[in-house]
């Protein structure tokens, strides 16, 4: 992923700075165990540009697969500041995924606005999750779910004095039902299992193809605390009227932050062979993959980075 990054933009000194990117985060608005920031976007194709949108709170609701106690409520995080915001690291993935997405045909989520094919609607988080002696660091407390948009894509910052047993992603069938935790799974609805343990270890997940859950952190030394620093990049349309996110999906540019998308037909001659090597098709379906594994039908829509 370093090599591949490196062609939109990465630097090895950015490399290093995203690694600490989640020093002094917040605290995430609902949950305890986790410090996060977030960020708005938009992406257009057809202008070959991505802009950061005005900040607004950010919500997910039980219709969007997303059962926990906070849903269908108004989530306000701090905002992605410069420090993460103009790496360009962070840009180069925001890139990479808009490369990924563009001209898969997947099954939309409803509510999105279809008629305007080229424009989507990306929010990044950075968060830390932390176990100590006094609470659980739950990487997915909702259990299995969705995340209520097209693709989802986790991107591993690194993680400190956890088990090997921490933190495992399990992808589900979407007929597993919603908020089960990764220990009361059906096996027979469980289509991979992926563990992010080296720097960059990305997972890409069509949404509403696949749900997932992600087992607790554990901490090897129960004395000292266990974190888990990761990036996080949602990417759907933009919802319409009806849609429970339609008040807080503003395309309206941001104040601060603009810049071009690096077109297909202008990433260097590395990058695309890189590329290309990355990404397969298994029965129709998009996997990205440089330790790619077949996986056994139903299509899977999802694979390690």
């Amino acid at each position: 992923m370093v090599e591949l990054l490196s062609a939109f933009g990465s630097t090895p000194e950015s490399v290093e700075a995203l690694k600490r990117v989640t020093e002094g985060l917040p605290p995430d608005p609902t949950l305890n165990f986790r410090k996060a920031r977030n960020g708005r976007y938009c992406l257009d194709l057809d202008s070959r540009e991505i802009h950061r949108t005005e900040f607004q709170p950010f919500v997910l609701s039980v219709e969007e697969d997303f059962v926990r106690h906070d849903s269908g409520k108004l989530r306000h995080f701090a905002e992605i500041n410069n420090q993460t915001q103009y790496n360009p690291t962070f840009r180069a993935l925001l890139i990479f995924k808009a490369l990924l997405v563009e001209g898969t045909e997947i099954l939309h989520r409803p509510g999105l606005d279809l008629r305007h094919e080229q424009v989507r609607s990306p929010r990044s988080f950075t968060t830390r999750t932390t176990t100590s002696k006094e609470m659980k660091g739950e990487p997915a407390l909702e259990g299995v779910h969705g995340d209520g948009v097209d693709h989802t894509m986790t991107v591993f910052l690194g993680a400190k004095n956890m088990t090997e047993e921490s933190a495992v992603t399990r992808i589900h069938d979407m007929r597993e039902v919603n908020a089960k935790q990764w220990y009361e799974i059906d096996p027979n609805l469980m289509i991979d299992r992926m563990q992010h343990t080296n720097f960059l270890d990305t997972i890409l997940i069509v949404d509403h193809e696949r749900k997932h859950s992600v087992s607790t952190i554990e901490a090897r030394d129960p004395e000292q605390s266990a974190r888990r620093d990761m990036m996080v990049f949602f990417t759907r349309k933009v919802a319409l009227p009806d849609h429970v996110s339609f008040e807080y999906d503003s395309v309206v540019p941001h104040t601060s932050w603009r810049w071009p998308l690096i077109c297909r037909t202008c990433v260097s001659e590395r990058a695309v062979s890189t590329l290309s090597f990355g990404v397969y098709e298994v029965n129709g379906a998009r996997v990205v993959s440089t330790q790619f594994r077949r996986v056994t039908p139903p299509l899977i829509k999802s694979g390690c980075l």
